[in-house]
């Protein structure tokens, strides 16, 4: 589970570890700092030390991964099987070539017409003859790309403000600075001086340009819009999950 927290707040791309741990509070996960990093969950009997998770997930893997200095591979999840859900036909010819006995014969016979009864129920309970069926297919494969795109371009809009977010306040921190600067006749002196804070405004200006932002947001309009995109996110990914699980069910009887 905290796996999981964790590949969808890198996700986001957040601008530096400080972002990396808002973004896992905002999942529910606080965190307790001591000698190891450790996070806190309402769901969790024991809290969790960072370091047991593995080395993809440690501080100093998380750490380089936001810094562009490592590419994040998130751990594959254990799938949980479940009886119920739709499975195709087995090739039996196939297995028996494959040197299966007949012992497996009887067992794959009894079993593919347990599978076609399912498809039959499903058919029934759903009123789906084969061409509805296709055509559900297509409907949901539609939208299973139409929410994936939503999901995409709410990401790349949330780690947008986060970087938006960190240059504003370094733009405002260093404005009187620049001003002074500018004052100055561009003095170099004065930029040996201040060189830090100017670099740094320079910068922020740099990607209010390239990000298309001509009057600065305030970064309380930021958080409303970022929690606004991260709640909408959530339900995209919730109603993706069912589309999927409802496609791979309707392909398989199919």
């Amino acid at each position: 589970m905290l796996r999981i927290a964790i590949d969808e707040a890198l996700e986001q791309k957040p601008h530096d570890f400080d972002a990396f741990l808002s973004l896992l509070a905002e999942q529910g996960f606080s965190v307790k700092n001591g000698k190891h990093l450790t996070f806190v969950h309402p769901d969790f009997k024991q809290n969790i030390r960072m370091y047991t998770l593995g080395d993809e997930y440690s501080e100093d893997a998380i750490r380089a991964i936001i810094k562009g200095q490592k590419t994040h591979t998130p751990k594959k999840h254990r799938a949980v099987w479940d009886a119920n859900r739709a499975q195709s036909i087995i090739d039996i010819q196939a297995k028996l070539a494959a040197g299966k006995g007949e012992g497996y014969r009887r067992w794959a016979t009894v079993e593919n017409l347990k599978r076609m009864a399912k498809t039959k129920l499903y058919m029934d309970e759903h009123g789906l003859d084969y061409d509805a069926m296709s055509a559900r297919k297509s409907e949901l494969a539609a939208k299973e790309k139409e929410l994936s795109a939503k999901i995409t371009e709410a990401q790349n809009r949330i780690a947008e403000i986060n970087v938006l977010k960190t240059h504003i306040v370094n733009y405002s921190k260093t404005r009187d600075m620049y001003v002074a600067y500018r004052k100055s006749g561009y003095s170099k002196k004065f930029l040996e001086e201040h060189e830090d804070d100017i670099i740094i405004h320079k910068a922020a200006k740099k990607a209010f340009d390239e990000l298309g932002v001509k009057k600065l947001p305030t970064v309380k309009s930021l958080q409303v819009e970022f929690a606004d995109l991260l709640t909408a996110k959530k339900e995209a990914y919730a109603e993706l999950k069912k589309v999927r699980d409802e496609l791979r069910d309707v392909a398989v009887h199919r």
